[in-house]
């Protein structure tokens, strides 16, 4: 599902005068320039996740609050069956579902995210993001190459990397085809 960007650009910038955040102050807070915060808050580029689940975090609400306007209410357990979850066209042709959308106070998100092959990728300079808390992935088919605070690790299918996400970090599918990998993204 492709989320109005305005949409959600007005939810954050609604959620940071609830709180009476100035742009500046919002921008420290999920460690950003003025400017660049300032582009995702006036819709003038689409957000990447981790921007998003920094913001949340720093409202004190869901990630999906943010995404739908809706607040998830499910209590105790969510059951996402296959090939099912909550589609989120969020950064450059990475495909992310979230496995449990309506389950309310989650302590991490989950998701099934497709990383897309590019030759080249191999080379390439890796986009890199930071967001509170850790991350884990899971490889369930393909290469990934991750780079976490400026070192590099390839990870093949079946291999599992767990890191501290407040650190720069960036990924690339490698090695010919799209990797498919299962991603938490743990609050601390």
């Amino acid at each position: 599902m492709n989320y109005n960007i305005s949409e959600i650009a007005t939810r954050i910038k609604e959620l940071r005068g609830i709180l009476s955040y100035s742009q500046e102050e919002m921008a420290q807070k999920v460690d950003l320039s003025v400017g660049e915060y300032a582009a995702y808050e006036n819709a003038e580029k689409d957000f990447p996740v981790s921007f998003l689940y920094s913001c949340a975090n720093v409202f004190g609400v869901d990630m999906i609050e943010l995404l739908t306007g809706d607040h998830p209410r499910l209590k105790g357990y969510e059951v996402t069956r296959g090939g099912m979850g909550l589609p989120i066209k969020r950064r450059e042709s990475f495909e992310y579902f979230h496995l449990a959308p309506h389950l309310a106070d989650k302590i991490g998100e989950p998701f099934l995210v497709t990383a897309p092959y590019t030759p080249g990728n191999e080379y390439v300079e890796l986009q890199v993001s930071s967001h509170p808390g850790q991350e884990i992935d899971y490889i369930l088919s393909g290469s990934l190459r991750v780079s976490i605070d400026g070192r590099e690790e390839t990870v093949n299918a079946g291999d599992c990397i767990m890191y501290d996400s407040s650190k720069a970090h960036g990924m690339a599918a490698v090695g010919g085809r799209d990797c498919t990998f299962f991603a938490v993204i743990m609050k601390k």
